[in-house]
């Protein structure tokens, strides 16, 4: 699974990306995940299979959801409290979550 996360410069992410790493390693998932500023989503997208915004980006949720729905890929807007507190493994549940949901992993 490839988790891409965006946020406005793509360093506050840093710390939450780290977290949800070690989570998934926790766990034995080889999952990926990596965060980028906004300009570079669009590169990016490709390699995902979901895409979460950071909360102080999620005025661009309305465009990012119309280039999500062209490509298939599930977009979620980080939850604020837990983004705020670096909780990963949260984060790393709600990413597997719009995943499923959008059908575009098995169980």
């Amino acid at each position: 699974m490839n988790i891409l996360l965006c946020c406005s410069a793509g360093m506050s992410t840093s710390l939450l990306v780290s977290r949800m790493k070690k989570s998934a390693l926790e766990q034995n998932l080889p999952y990926h995940i990596w965060a980028v500023p906004i300009d570079s989503v669009n590169k990016e997208m490709s390699k995902a299979d979901c895409l979460l915004l950071g909360p102080q980006v999620r005025y661009m949720f309305p465009e990012f959801k119309k280039l999500c729905d062209k490509r298939g890929i599930p977009l979620g807007v980080i939850d604020t409290a837990y983004y705020g507190t670096f909780n990963g493994k949260e984060v790393l549940r709600f990413a597997e979550d719009l995943i499923r949901k959008s059908d575009r992993i098995s169980d």
